[in-house]
């Protein structure tokens, strides 16, 4: 008898053992790519045009803005991680992020990626990866068509002047201080509020990439850009020229060690050239709302 019940009672415990692990969840004990649920959610401060900007309406190819109802998103980064998501079979999820916020956001896996404008600085590639470039930029400065600094032609010809640049960024941290003589403003927070303080005259002019200050000027004709690139002693300077790309050059932001979605946008990028960047920002721009 003393042996049937110990037979009955192992035969019980193994039945329990099975049911437990029956009731278990199944798990993923894979690398994260943040894309298991067949979404890729991007993050972008959707007020930096031309590379992202809010609209009221789905116009011209825009998508919802997930955390702010009744709102989308469009731009030139729109456009890319549209493109990045149809190769890959992906839906796309666009969220509203402060600039600030972006990086942390990847760090916390909030974000699977942000493609947001920004350059692929060795700072910044030391707390992410990024996938890249997406696009090939060049620094400029941007100033009013009736002031004295229109005429310039180095940056030593705007000494004396008035400037900012938005704050986080190698235009206002590394470039504007290479102006002797400059009167360096505190940063401005986004690209509009930068763009607003030229436009109001608190500044003489402002330091940003090209597609920002074509998108501006398309909006405005009373500014002018200020490209110091055919004059390379006269333009803000580098250590190297790899230096000079990876502040110019920029990447999408994912998880450090997320090899799988940076391959994968990657093989996206990869058949693209810079003509093909170009025409989809010519695109950005002319559809970029007026205000």
């Amino acid at each position: 008898m003393k042996k049937m019940i110990a037979m009955t009672l192992a035969v019980l415990m193994v039945l329990a053992m099975a049911a437990c692990t029956a009731a278990q969840p199944a798990t993923n004990d894979g690398p994260f790519t943040g894309v298991q649920d067949g979404v890729l959610t991007v993050g972008m401060e959707c007020a930096y045009a031309p590379y992202n900007w809010t609209q009221m309406d789905d116009s011209n190819g825009a998508v919802p803005i997930a955390n702010v109802p009744g709102a989308y998103a469009n731009g030139y980064d729109v456009m890319i991680a549209k493109k990045i998501c149809e190769e890959n079979g992906w839906k796309l999820e666009v969220v509203s992020s402060a600039w600030d916020s972006l990086t942390p956001a990847v760090q916390a896996k909030t974000m699977d990626a942000n493609i947001a404008g920004q350059s692929m600085t060795a700072d910044r590639m030391a707390e992410v990866d990024m996938a890249g470039p997406y696009y090939y930029a060049t620094i400029v400065c941007v100033t009013t068509k009736d002031s004295k600094y229109a005429t310039a032609t180095s940056i030593a010809d705007l000494a004396g002047g008035k400037c900012t640049s938005q704050s986080g960024t190698i235009w206002y941290d590394t470039c504007l201080s290479q102006i002797q003589g400059a009167e360096l403003l505190a940063p401005a927070e986004t690209a509009p509020n930068m763009i607003m303080q030229l436009e109001t005259g608190t500044v003489d002019f402002i330091c940003t990439d090209m597609p920002t200050a074509m998108g501006a000027v398309a909006k405005n004709p009373n500014l002018v850009i200020l490209d110091f690139t055919a004059n390379p002693a006269g333009d803000f300077q580098f250590a190297t020229e790899a230096e000079r790309a990876e502040n110019v050059n920029l990447g999408i932001s994912v998880l450090k060690g997320n090899e799988t979605l940076k391959n994968a946008i990657d093989g996206t990028l990869s058949k693209m050239t810079a003509e093909d960047f170009n025409k989809l920002m010519d695109q950005a721009i002319a559809v970029q709302p007026a205000e």
